[in-house]
């Protein structure tokens, strides 16, 4: 036992003589003695040129590094510099194995960083090139090893515990300059105060610094606040009070100042695989968003559960705060209530929304959905009430744009449209191809190119290529539509497929709503089939096969009156001249239908038929859609009385003939200058009506003979047979003639 108890005196006398000289070192040796060793230690071991001007401090209780006024310069270049160095650690600390840091203070540094043209940073010629130093690798290799297999150590329970007291770094600056490319980045008045600092407990921590680029000229101004901790196994970290204030201004935001700032509480648990944040909150100008949030798995499976909120705000304003280009609106009042607020949750991988609610200004859907973090599948659920379109398309000029200008600069300017604007693929087929869709949506009332539709209900799928819009229907102007879509874009020449139905839709408001063309009325009816093929506007029109049958039960062609066209050709046969003024500006009819014929760009028509007042409307033609092109012969079929002018009677000469008349011209330019009297095709009328008149004259003639002939044999019987005779013959002479 006294050999045991000697032993411990003998150590602990080791320790203390050991103690003892380092005190005695601290207190009797002088590094800035050493000064010029150290710089010369230094600039042979590297590349740096190594200036200690201010003093060098040491102290062994507590255990402490003092160092002023250092400088290192690289290529006689500064490469860094520093103020003053200050680190202290209580020695009995490290003897009871909890390190505690007294003081570490940093101020005044100064760094230079700096890639040249070839891309080469000058950071990478710090050290001496490797010939001329001792080959480190074989040297270096064991303490990896050692490091690799000392990792699992800290599976043994045992805790990092450490104290710091405080933490300061003031004024500190690096300088980034990039030759190759022109950037430089610069971080200036990086401060960082902290205190007290002690896993497993609340520490405050303050940092304010600022940025500035050069490409674009863009400068931050940042101030954080806020109190941190972290446990002693470090796998658990949380923030508390958090208080982030960014001011940003430059090029970006058009030379406005701009402030973002970020508030609230974070938590996360690294062996747990979970986060939270909590009364989190983001702004950027009068942009603000709220969340409380719970995540639980890092992985790509994780599973959310929690509430986002985006508080109503102006989009016009926020543009305007972000020195950002105005939105022009039809209607200056749009865009100045956006909000957006949601429940997150879902299975693990899948981001789901409920409860979802989202206001555009006068607008609200509500609905939910989800988004799949692994296939990408996206499914949704939206419901609207009101939606106009049109207050948000930009606002039309007033008056036409091209009527000053002259037919050669209009042809100059379409010429220069048509060359710089060559036509383009419609869809990006490879991104459809991965779409996985899901989504219903409804509206009740939608007005878009000033056209009004009511309930509108549309259904889309899309998987592998193939895009299906199961549904898409609504109300339209006292009627009704529906349609579905399918567009396979499984192979790089895309099949399109229409098929559509309208019932008893009323052509007068929505034609004048549409387009401010009020040519016809009547309550439509339409089935189309329509089938094409290609990725660009021309392939589709030229593609194109199919049909479309319409038929209007009762309406009228307005700013066209057929019927003074048909008098006119009427009071041409009958060799007279219109008297009647009051003809009116639109023609009645019933039952007009007809089918059109889709091949390419052109529409033909063959069946054109429609009854009108003493009339039957007949006709054929073709539309040609890429030269917006009318070319019909229309024929108005005399079948009964037509108007009270006596010089339109209707005489059995003219009764079942045909007058045309001709639909000719661009649709687009002047609708209701496209028809008129067919003058060209007259003469074929006046065939049919000399036909006519031929047959009625040799009825006449015929009639004439018989009546002669009836009255020459009455006279004989009577001479021969007498008067009471006579009379019996002549009855039957009548039906013999007859």
């Amino acid at each position: 036992m006294k050999v045991i108890r000697y032993a411990i005196y003998a150590v602990i006398a080791l320790v203390l003589l050991a103690v003892a000289a380092i005190a005695i070192a601290v207190a009797v040796i002088n590094p800035n003695d050493y000064k010029p060793q150290i710089e010369a230690a230094v600039e042979k071991q590297t590349n740096l040129d190594l200036m200690l001007e201010g003093d060098i401090g040491w102290s062994f209780i507590p255990l402490g590094l003092e160092l002023n006024k250092v400088e290192a310069n690289l290529d006689d270049q500064r490469f860094v510099a520093l103020e003053q160095l200050i680190a202290r650690i209580d020695f009995w600390s490290l003897i009871a194995m909890s390190p505690q840091v007294n003081t570490f203070l940093l101020n005044g540094l100064d760094a230079r960083l700096e890639v040249n043209e070839q891309g080469e940073g000058n950071w990478t010629r710090i050290m001496r090139d490797k010939g001329a130093t001792p080959p480190a690798d074989t040297a270096s290799d064991t303490p990896q090893q050692e490091t690799a297999g000392s990792e699992p150590q800290p599976a043994s329970g045992e805790t990092l515990n450490f104290n710091v007291e405080n933490v300061e770094i003031g004024n500190a600056s690096v300088h980034y300059n990039d030759l190759s490319t022109g950037q430089s980045v610069t971080l200036e008045d990086f401060t960082v105060n902290a205190s007290n600092i002690t896993l497993g407990t609340e520490f405050p921590l303050a940092v304010r610094f600022r940025v500035e680029t050069a490409q674009p000229r863009f400068a931050v101004d940042g101030n954080i606040n806020a109190r941190l901790q972290a446990n002693q196994a470090l796998n658990e970290f949380a923030v508390s009070g958090l208080n982030a204030v960014f001011d940003m201004s430059g090029e970006p935001f058009g030379g406005e100042s701009v402030t973002a700032e970020l508030t609230g509480s974070l938590a996360a648990n690294l062996e747990n695989e979970t986060a939270t944040l909590s009364d989190f909150s983001a702004s950027l100008a009068n942009l603000t968003l709220n969340t409380d949030l719970n995540v639980k798995g890092f992985g790509d499976k994780p599973a959310l559960d929690g509430r986002i909120e985006l508080s109503e705000f102006s989009v016009k304003e926020l543009l305007e705060n972000l020195g950002q280009p105005a939105i022009e609106t039809s209607d200056p009042n749009v865009l100045s209530a956006i909000a957006l607020s949601t429940n997150l949750g879902g299975e693990p991988g899948v981001v789901a929304l409920s409860e979802l609610a989202i206001t555009l200004d006068d607008t609200r859907f509500n609905g939910g959905g989800s988004y799949n973090l692994a296939t990408g599948g996206l499914v949704f659920d939206l419901d609207g009430d009101a939606l106009n379109v049109d207050r948000y398309l930009p606002p039309t000029a007033e008056g036409n744009a091209n009527a000053a200008e002259t037919p050669e600069t209009q042809t100059d300017s379409t010429q220069t449209a048509g060359t710089e604007q060559p036509e383009t693929d419609l869809l990006p087929l490879e991104t459809l191809r991965t779409l996985l869709l899901d989504i219903d949506f409804g509206l009740g009332e939608l007005v878009a190119s000033n056209l009004t539709i009511k309930d509108i209900k549309a259904s889309t799928t899309a998987k592998d290529g193939l895009l299906q819009v199961d549904e898409f229907s609504g109300k339209l102007y006292d009627g009704s539509f529906g349609a579905n879509v399918t567009l396979d874009a499984r192979t790089d020449n895309p099949k399109w497929r229409v098929r559509s139905d309208v019932s008893n839709v009323q052509t007068l408001p929505l034609l004048t709503d549409l387009a401010e063309v009020d040519m016809l009325s009547g309550g439509a009816n339409i089935k189309v089939a329509v089938d094409t093929t290609g990725n660009r506007i021309s392939a589709l029109r030229n593609n194109a096969n199919g049909e479309v049958s319409f038929n209007l039960a009762e309406g009228e062609f307005r700013k066209i009156n057929l019927t003074r066209m048909a008098c006119q050709g009427i009071a041409l046969a009958n060799q007279d001249t219109l008297t009647a003024t009051d003809w009116g500006t639109a023609t009645p009819f019933n039952d007009m239908r007809g089918t059109l014929k889709i091949d390419g760009n052109t529409l033909n028509n063959t069946d054109l038929v429609a009854a009108l007042a003493g009339m039957r409307l007949e006709g054929n033609g073709t539309v040609d859609l890429e030269q917006t092109d009318l070319d019909y012969e229309l024929g108005l079929r005399v079948v009964g009385e037509i108007h009270r002018d006596n010089a339109c009677r209707v005489t059995e000469y003219v009764e079942n003939v045909v007058i045309p008349v001709e639909c000719r011209g661009n649709f687009t330019e002047d609708p209701a200058g496209l028809c008129s009297f067919d003058g060209s095709r007259f003469r074929d009328t006046l065939k049919d009506i000399a036909a006519n008149a031929a047959k009625a004259k040799a009825r006449e003639e015929v009639d004439r003979a018989k009546a002669r002939a009836e009255e020459k044999v009455q006279e004989k019987l009577k001479e021969k047979l007498g008067e009471d005779a006579g009379g019996k013959v002549k009855d039957a002479l009548k039906g013999l003639f007859n």
